[in-house]
Order: C-alpha cells, then structure tokens, then sequence
C-alpha cells in the first residue's frame, strides 16, 4: 500500500521533453546490471529480473501514460505504478545487498554507518512509512496542493518523486531483503500493512463520495472521472496490497527457514597393506 492519487494535471504531458524522466530509469538499468555482472560470487537472476521489471514499470508510467494526464483515469494508472507496483518490483531487487557485494571496502562502510543511523531507522519504521505513504496523498488531495501541481510541471513531477520515494520505503520496510537493522518483527510490519491498506481505501471512498468538491481549487474538474479514477484507486490498491503481503510473508518466512549447511568432505580412506615377511613368514601391516 503506497500512495498513489489521481491526479490530472492537464498539460503536464506536453511540458518539456518527454524522454527526459526516461533518463534516470534507464541509468537505473543499466547500473544494475553492470553491478550484477561483476558480482564474483554470481548474482540471482530473479533478482536482475524483477529490477528490469520495476524498471519498466516506470518507463510505462512516465512514458506511455504522461500524455494521458487530462483523463484522471490515465493519470490513477500512472501513479498506481509509480506510487506502487515499480517499488515493490525494485525492492525486491534487493539493490543494497547488491551493491554491499561490488563496492569497495570504504563504500561499504558508508552504507553500513547509514543503515545504522538512527534517524534512518525512524524514517525506515513501518509505521512512519506507512503515513508518508497514506499521509502524503491525503495531503495532495485533499488540499490546494493538488491545483498548485497542476500549474507548475515542476511540483508535478516532485508529487511524483515523493510517490515513488514513499513507496520504496514503505515496501522496503515491509517486505524488503535487503539489510534493514532494528527492522521490526513480523507482526508490527503486518499492523502497518494493514493501517495502511485501511487508509487507502477511506481515502478512495471519500475521493468518491466527494468528487464533486475534491481536490480544492481545481479549475474544470470531472466529477465522473474522479470517480472512475478513485475506483481505480481502490481495487488497484488492493491488488498491490495483496502482492506486498505475499512478499512479506515470503520474505519472512525465508529468514527463518535454517540455511543449509555445507557437507564436509569426505576423509581420503587409509589402505592397509599386508603382506608376509620374508623372513619369518609373519603378517605384517602398513598404511
């Protein structure tokens, strides 16, 4: 459950050049890659594939749909696979692992000083997620924020960023394999799924019950639209919420399951010889 809100924001699909958000995304690739290919113990596939996936969640959501930003119902399914699908995708990637595996020493230890500070450990919380990700789009909906990022393509695209941001955090909190210290346990992260799947549903029925006066301050809006979008909203987030729980549970249940342990090699067996003496004619024995 991540925030994901129908936001049209008519215009926004022709301001600036189009393959401008596609740039980062496609460094995101292909950094991965380069890193899973130099990884000298073999990186698992499944892993590449789901980052690929994530990645082309996004491609599709900052791609094909941005013209669609005048239909609230175009605008919900990007920001389904921004706020949503494409995290849980690149947090299962397990990036941090990843990168612990490649980097050098100092590297390294940069990024173990950062998972141990406290101030991540507050932000990574799964209840602290969890209102960023509800919190957040209950803010841009239900305040002028949302007509102001309609007027301004770049608070639109930084509305964008918080969503994809959230969602990753909220995902890794939840269910990601990547290092996380202090992560708490099983039933806490459940709790915050749970609030947070409750949220999103009060939001999207309050969305639809209030299409005709929600957002504040937008200028020709669709009532009908909004309610078809904040449908949307509502199953779509229930399907991720449904794939999240799946890789929580997954997740969990792999770190607890005993990792196998190497068989230790064989001893190389003692031949003994024995043959006479020729001396006596006496048995005598030697390995």
């Amino acid at each position: 459950m991540t925030a994901a809100g129908p936001l049209a924001h008519a215009g926004h699909g022709t301001a600036g050049p189009t393959w401008l958000p596609l740039f980062p995304v496609v460094l995101l690739a292909g950094g991965y890659l380069l890193a899973a290919i130099r990884d000298p113990r073999g990186w698992d596939h499944r892993r590449t594939a789901s980052w690929l996936v994530g990645c082309a969640l996004l491609v599709v959501a900052v791609g094909p749909l941005a013209p669609l930003s005048d239909d609230p119902r175009g605008h919900m399914a990007q920001h389904l696979l921004l706020g949503m699908l494409a995290p849980l995708g690149l947090v299962l990637a397990a990036p941090v692992t990843l990168l612990l595996r490649v980097a050098p020493p100092p590297v390294r230890r940069s990024i173990g000083r950062l998972l141990r500070a406290r101030a991540l450990h507050l932000l990574a919380h799964p209840a602290t997620a969890a209102l960023l990700t509800t919190g957040g789009l209950a803010l841009v909906l239900l305040t002028p924020l949302y007509a102001a990022a309609e007027r301004h393509p770049v608070l639109h695209h930084a509305v964008h960023l918080h969503y994809l941001a959230a969602g990753y955090l909220f995902a890794w909190s939840v269910a990601g394999p990547d290092p996380a210290p202090r992560r708490p346990g099983l039933a806490v992260r459940v709790g915050a799924l749970l609030a947070a799947s409750a949220g999103h549903a009060v939001l999207a029925k309050y969305l639809y019950a209030q299409a005709g006066t929600l957002p504040p301050g937008l200028v020709d809006a669709d009532p009908e639209a909004f309610r078809s979008a904040a449908q949307l909203m509502y199953y779509g987030g229930d399907l991720t919420e449904l794939l999240l729980a799946v890789a929580l549970f997954t997740t969990w249940y792999q770190s607890r399951r005993p990792r196998r342990r190497p068989r230790p090699r064989p001893r190389p067996k003692v031949v003994i010889k024995r043959f006479a003496s020729p001396e006596d004619g006496s048995l005598t024995q030697t390995s």
